[in-house]
């Protein structure tokens, strides 16, 4: 999307190789498993992590892959997955990380719409993979890493393709963002406009290794600035949270507001209880009202938000220059060029205070590529200079941008962007539904769940039935965790469903 320049640039060797040949014995990243906080599992160093993803990446070659090749990764939150995302990219290929909640039919339908060539996976995938789709296990990509043979960084132009990721878009199917490896330098601005980030630092994250929160923040960004990060394993119940966070000396510590939320109300938080910790990040979702000043109170600490999105990551944002104020997600970092538009039509940024469409400028090199095959949507988010990637707001006159909410409905499961068209379109087939509706509901003041509105067909149906269908068709983020039964959907004149109005409804 951007004019970028065709110089050589590896993200691969950006995040990994610069480190390894400046402090190739420095602790790169280490694996905890939440239950255990005394030891780590794995401890890797700058020079060991980079030893395995050319080890990967060659015997990724050696299986007959081509530079450009889709590679899935569904190896959960493990160190492989980790080194395989870098490997896919040091060789040239395409990363394409995925979920490992995803349903055989979601897995299947993201393979082919990708055209992925492999799939790394520690779960059966045998229903969902296509025969000239090579299979591996987590036992063959160890056999890779204990290999002799050793890849050199693929020679990629700043703006080749590096990786892949999945995301709801405003139809019923989740659509593909490319990101290229400039994609690493587009992250810049956050190392102090948002982190702080030092070499010293040791960077914990609470997200899985399928999204740009976690892969971004979790890995490429401290091991871009030499500094450690650390991965967890194992049911992560809130209240083992400070206990891990204190034990591994984590500096910064990021996750989305509910767990925030959770450790609050399920965790002892007392100030000198999270060790080292120097402040918090937090994005994903929008955060309860009162999140930040509660966190504050009890810990002593900073806790700096964040807002972004697949297609570009996180662009505004608080941080140790940027102080919180109330009301607002902070400001654009240093470098960013950000505006207000006009909902429709106009590119003309609008003045402070006015209320619109936030957009980024396409000259970001943090902004993807585009849309994976799709370039109707595509077209549709692209507005002369400017990038609108659907989130409402306003801008004051200090730069300080207020968050108002999505302008397409899109809704949020734990900091995951789902469309409620793709529920939607999974329980429309459910035996005994006529019609469904789905949005966000609010239930408390700071919790907020996806709620599916059944309009039934006159047969015998519950809820359970239709929860244990969803279970089978869709990831388990994506299950309605409330079912309302509806005489019928309220609709607009012209027949489209009114979303807003769905919450005035109550369970039968």
């Amino acid at each position: 999307m951007t004019a970028a320049g065709a110089k050589l640039f590896n993200m691969a060797d950006y995040a990994i190789g610069r480190a390894a040949r400046a402090t190739p014995g420095k602790t790169a990243l280490l694996v905890y498993d939440i239950s255990n906080s005394e030891s780590a599992l794995e401890s890797w160093t700058f020079a060991e992590i980079e030893e395995a993803i050319l080890s990967i990446a060659a015997g990724l070659s050696a299986r007959g892959l081509q530079r450009g090749d889709r590679i899935a990764i569904r190896l959960g939150n493990s160190s492989q997955s980790a080194l395989l995302f870098f490997a896919a990219m040091a060789g040239g290929f395409i990363a394409l990380p995925l979920s490992d909640q995803l349903t055989a039919t979601e897995l299947g339908s993201l393979l082919e719409d990708s055209g992925a060539r492999a799939i790394a996976t520690s779960t059966p995938a045998a229903d969902s993979v296509a025969a000239n789709v090579l299979v591996l296990t987590a036992d063959d990509i160890g056999g890779f890493i204990r290999g002799r043979d050793r890849a050199t960084y693929a020679a990629t132009a700043a703006d080749d393709p590096a990786f892949l990721i999945y995301t709801s878009g405003t139809t019923s199917k989740p659509k593909g963002v490319l990101h290229a490896h400039r994609s690493a330098l587009g992250r810049t601005p956050m190392y102090q406009g948002w982190y702080g980030i030092t070499p010293d630092d040791r960077m914990l994250h609470a997200g899985a290794f399928n999204w740009t929160f976690t892969l971004g923040v979790g890995l490429t960004d401290p091991w871009a600035n030499g500094a450690t990060a650390i991965v967890c394993t194992g049911e992560k119940a809130p209240e083992r949270w400070p206990g891990l966070i204190a034990a591994t000396g984590a500096t910064l510590f990021a996750a989305v507001p509910g767990v925030y939320r959770q450790i609050l109300k399920y965790a002892s938080v007392d100030r000198g209880a999270l060790g080292r910790l120097r402040h918090g990040l937090m994005a994903g979702e929008t955060p309860p009202p009162g999140l930040i000043e509660e966190w504050t109170e009890r810990t002593g600490l900073p806790l700096y938000e964040a807002l972004g999105m697949s297609e570009i990551s996180t662009y505004i944002s608080t941080g140790p220059s940027v102080p919180y104020r109330p009301g607002t997600v902070g400001k654009p970092q240093a470098g960013r060029r950000v505006a207000i538009l006009p909902t429709e039509g106009s590119d003309e940024p609008l003045p402070s205070g006015a209320e619109g469409l936030i957009a980024v400028h396409r000259s970001d090199p943090g902004l993807m590529l585009g849309y994976w095959n799709r370039p109707a949507e595509e077209a549709e988010v692209l507005r002369g200079d400017w990038f609108v990637g659907g989130d409402l707001g306003s801008m004051d006159d200090d730069g300080y941008v207020a968050h108002l909410g999505r302008a397409n409905e899109l809704m949020n499961a734990g900091g995951y962007r789902v469309s409620p068209l793709e529920i939607e379109a999974a329980l429309a087939a459910c035996p005994g539904v006529a019609e469904i509706a789905c949005t966000e509901v609010c239930v408390r003041s700071d919790v907020s769940i996806i709620s599916a509105f059944v309009v039934g067909n006159g047969t015998t149906l519950d809820a359970e039935q239709i929860r244990a269908f969803a279970a089978e068709r869709l990831a388990a983020y994506k299950v309605p965790k409330q079912i309302v039964f509806v005489d019928k959907l309220p609709r607009t004149a012209n027949g489209k469903i009114q979303r807003k109005a769905l919450n005035t409804f109550s369970s039968r």
